[in-house]
Order: C-alpha cells, then sequence, then structure tokens
C-alpha cells in the first residue's frame, strides 16, 4: 500500500499551527487535564482570555483540539487519536535526540 504524500502547504501551516509556545501551553495543559473551558485555561496557564481564545480558535481550525457546548461554555479537549500519540512521539524524539533543545534559544523568534 501507497501513502499519499499530502502538499507541502498544508503541512506547513499544521506544524506553523504547533510552532507557537502559546498554543502548546494550551495542548500541554489540555493533556495534562483532559476537557477544560476557556476560563480554566486561562487560569492554568495565566493568560488573559482574548489571547486563549484566539489561539484555540486556530488549534481547533487544524484539528488539534475539539470544542463542544455544555450550557453557555464551550469545553475543549486535545485531538486523542491524533495528536496526543503524536506529543508522545515528539517527547520521545525530544528525550533520544535533542534534548538539546531543553535548553536552546537560538530558534526562538
Amino acid at each position: 500500500m501507497t501513502l499519499e504524500i499530502l502538499p507541502a502547504k498544508p503541512q506547513a501551516l499544521f506544524f506553523q499551527a504547533m510552532s507557537n509556545s502559546a498554543r502548546m501551553q494550551i495542548l500541554n495543559l489540555l493533556r495534562e487535564n483532559g476537557r477544560m473551558s476557556v476560563t480554566q485555561i486561562c487560569s492554568g496557564l495565566g493568560m488573559e482570555q482574548t489571547h486563549v481564545s484566539h489561539n484555540l480558535r486556530c488549534l481547533a481550525f487544524c484539528g488539534l483540539v475539539t470544542a463542544s457546548r455544555e450550557g453557555k461554555s464551550r469545553i475543549y479537549s486535545i485531538n486523542g487519536e491524533t495528536i496526543l500519540p503524536l506529543l508522545k512521539i515528539v517527547d520521545e524524539h525530544l528525550r533520544k535526540y535533542a534534548v538539546n533543545l531543553l535548553t536552546c534559544d537560538a530558534l526562538e523568534r
């Protein structure tokens, strides 16, 4: 079976969505805590609601998180089918091949 390789542009946009520190903090918080509201995410990260909401829209648009309604609140959770396994692979890669990135500031913008 041959795997179809998708175009580079959507791949680059996918990784661009994950290259933002605030979005990665949100993903890791959801990874640790499961389902959370915007208010809970703001409290957990010490970020403003508008900043969190903006980043959640990006994460949802890219399929990294899902949102559901519970009353008046939107509850967010990480995509457990694809993103949780991907983050586990990234963690394993960092520990095995790129531990130097834990203290790297050369790649930061």
